[in-house]
């Protein structure tokens, strides 16, 4: 990848969103000049020509909801539309709705045409003066955004409540955590699940005025996330205090007082075992309270048999506690009031992936679809580095090629639900983006993950170089409309709405009995924690290893599934030695189309309808012949896509969509080498201006495909430029991609 160096080389992030998307400049209205090696991506007005030789609108409905809602397949495994029909979302984060001044139905349509179809609409309509009373305003934005997006055919996940973020205080009349800022209160707080509940009836049973039903009878709201982004198995969990906990202390005495008969059954079950003076006070007895470990203590093997015992108690109540709720809600969402929707109760992580991951899917499994929100990215230092990108700031630029397992989609997947990554992206300031909607759209489909939401955009189009909140001197961090990402959706979102890459048997397929996650045993697989830079304080490698369990690698060779409440002596393994060679660094799919050699940095896709390699080309070598396809490329780094476009095989198709992408920065960007902790990074001399400024493609592509005739190149609109050379070459043809381009199309 190309430095700019100095020497010559929701919640904060639904905010930022909001305010995100300064408009260039107006008298930027020309093409800039380009800096050295690279051009600078201005971009026409999309108006949405018929004469578009690249536009993705057609493979929505054209309507979202037009033949019913969003179920789930027989096995339970996949989502359907209503026909019946498989459905798989290239999905969107959008903040659009939250402003005021983007034209909704342009936008809806800009999206489309670049594959999107579900977006996931994050809102807060608590208002803080009343526990009751719900912000009437960001419900009419809500409910103006579900009428636009269906116009075009493009579902909607709602996201209704974040802990972090919501406007409420204890004093409305809900119980005082100790300023723990509500994490953990909804799975057990009575009077803020009873608040809850009536928010999400003055939302989904009034009529909405844009489309004159209510949201639970219209099929284009697909799927109800009950809440985002919290567990009482996460470490936020600890902080709980004051009458909250108390409260706490007194539910889990009632449910001991359920499993043994009496508290007092249950201090011999224990032995007498006591909490640590230093996580709780002692149990009360007399007054209906149990003492509770801290979150961290779940994690541990220490103290005992008898301490255990106590502690796998705790384990079983909280995950209890949080199953209740949400089938509570959820019952209470399709019983109550009517909706027809599918329902995920959440979507965060834990305090260890190997102990309680399983633990916290299995209460998930009162609902109908599983979620999780993962990013990539490398370290990022800064006062602001949870919103923003300013001077000063130090990163590491790290390609996820490098480091597999880290890649989103890598997920352990429970039998019978649907499982969506409901945020996600390559967070800037990474610079290896490229790699991204290629890796997702490609693992995505091997490994059947259904839904896969990148975070995240205000924009009305295009996300271009600015301020992160309109007045810091910064560069947007939660951005995704760019060049790099939403640039490289068009050959991707139709390889995998497509289903060109064929999903895989499972490379894993492990069952546990539920008394195995109270007991915090090992599973033989787990789930690597993932990236939040705003979470991760220490350290931001958060891998799951189990000795002697199987390699996590598996997750690049095909599904790893778990059933909950199975038989462990009936989980399988494929074989794995076959796909895996961790001398050669490299894993191969089970399905024979993808290669990753994460010793290089490269991955290859050999599928009869798509084809490509992304990563580190030139180093690697600087030529990739595939079954239909060699692409030669003198591009430090680069993804390079090929996709039917009529649904032949490459070899026989009439219609080809050829996309590259380089890495982009701002005008002006500048680093200079430095450390970040013990690894090599980069500290921000200038972050820059609009326009962006993309390295020049150096790419060459031979198709076997005689019957090609033309060679177009497109705009980043899919319109027409102009015809390039293409030359007859061994019973194919040859051209060089333009190196100022996004796609070209051969037909």
């Amino acid at each position: 990848m190309r430095k700019f160096h100095l020497n010559a080389h929701t919640s904060l992030a639904v905010a930022a969103v909001a305010l995100t998307g300064a408009l260039l400049p107006r008298s930027a209205t020309g093409q800039e000049e380009g800096e050295d090696g690279s051009w600078a991506f201005r971009p026409a007005k999309d108006t949405f020509s018929a004469d578009a030789l690249l536009d993705l609108r057609n493979l929505n409905e054209k309507e979202a909801g037009e033949s019913g809602f969003v179920t789930r397949s027989k096995d339970g495994n996949d989502f359907v539309l209503g026909n019946g029909k498989p459905a798989r979302f290239w999905a969107l984060n959008d903040g659009a709705n939250a402003r005021g001044k983007v034209d909704l139905a342009r936008h809806a349509r800009f999206i489309a045409k670049r594959g999107i179809n579900m977006i996931r609409l994050h809102t807060d309509i608590t208002t803080g003066s009343s526990l009751t009373e719900i912000n009437a305003k960001e419900r009419d934005n809500f409910w103006k955004a579900v009428a636009a997006f269906k116009k075009e055919g493009i579902y909607v996940t709602y996201s209704p409540y974040w802990a972090g973020a919501a406007h409420i205080k204890p004093s409305l009349g809900y119980l005082d955590d100790g300023g723990n800022k509500n994490w953990g209160l909804l799975f057990f707080d009575k009077k803020l699940q009873e608040a809850y509940k009536g928010w999400m009836k003055q939302v989904l049973t009034e009529k909405n005025p844009y489309t004159g039903i209510p949201l639970a009878q219209d099929p284009a709201l697909a799927i109800i996330q009950i809440q985002n982004e919290d567990s009482l198995l996460f470490y936020t969990a600890q902080g709980i205090k004051g009458p909250a906990k108390t409260e706490l202390r007194k539910q889990f005495a009632e449910w001991l007082k359920k499993k043994y008969g009496s508290l007092e059954k249950a201090k011999t079950a224990w032995n007498g075992a006591a909490i640590p003076a230093d996580q709780d006070k002692p149990d009360d007895f007399e007054n209906g309270e149990a003492a509770l470990c801290i979150v961290w203590e779940l994690t541990q093997r220490r103290n005992g048999p008898d301490f255990q015992k106590r502690v796998s108690d705790q384990m079983q109540f909280i995950t209890e506690t949080m199953y209740t709720f949400n089938k509570t809600i959820g019952d209470y969402l399709k019983n109550d009031l009517g909706c027809k929707q599918l329902v995920n109760a959440g979507n965060w992580r834990t305090a260890d992936n190997v102990i309680q991951l399983d633990t916290e899917r299995w209460s998930y499994s009162a609902n109908e679809v599983m979620a999780v929100n993962r990013y990539y990215g490398g370290e990022h230092t800064g006062k602001n580095n949870g919103w923003a990108i300013v001077n000063g700031d130090t990163f590491t630029d790290e390609s996820a090629l490098f480091n597999p397992r880290a890649i989103p989609v890598t997920l352990k997947q429970p039998e019978g639900f649907p499982i969506m990554i409901t945020e996600s992206s390559w967070v800037p300031p990474q610079g290896y983006q490229a790699e991204g909607p290629f890796l997702i759209s490609s693992y995505q489909s091997l490994n059947g993950v259904d839904a896969y939401f990148w975070f995240a955009t205000g924009e009305e189009d295009w996300r271009h170089p600015g301020s992160a909140n309109g007045f810091l001197p910064s560069e947007g961090k939660w951005v995704c409309a760019t060049p790099m990402l939403m640039g490289q959706w068009p050959a991707t979102a139709l390889l995998y709405r497509k289903s060109y890459v064929r999903q895989g048997e499972p490379a894993v397929r492990e069952e546990r009995t539920l008394d195995d996650l109270w007991q915090r045993k090992m599973p033989i697989i787990a789930e690597d924690a993932g990236y939040d830079p705003n979470r991760d304080k220490d350290s931001l490698s958060k891998e799951s290893n189990i000795k002697d369990g199987v390699n996590p690698l598996a997750y690049l060779a095909g599904p790893v599934t778990v059933k909950y409440g199975g038989d462990p002596a009936k989980s399988t393994v494929a074989g794995l030695t076959k796909l895996i060679d961790e001398g050669k660094r490299t894993v191969r799919s089970l399905t024979n189309e993808l290669e990753l050699d994460y010793g290089k940095g490269i991955c290859t896709l050999s599928a009869p309808k798509a084809q490509g390699v992304t990563g580190f080309l030139k180093k690697a070598g600087g030529t990739f012949k595939l079954p239909d396809l060699e692409i030669a490329s003198g591009n430090e780094y680069a993804a390079v896509l090929a996709v039917s476009m009529d649904e032949k095989d490459l070899k026989n198709s009439e219609k080809i969509l050829v996309q590259a992408g380089t890495t982009e920065r701002p005008t002006g960007w500048k680093t200079e080498p430095c450390k970040v902790g013990k690894k090599d990074g980069e500290r921000i001399v200038s972050f820059g201006k609009a326009p962006w400024q993309i390295v020049n493609a150096d790419v060459t592509v031979t198709v076997r495909n005689a019957a090609l005739k033309t060679a177009v190149v497109l705009d980043p609109n899919g319109m027409s430029v102009k015809e390039i050379p293409l030359e007859d070459a061994g019973g194919g043809k040859r051209f060089k991609f333009p190196a100022d381009a996004l796609y070209v199309v051969l037909k």
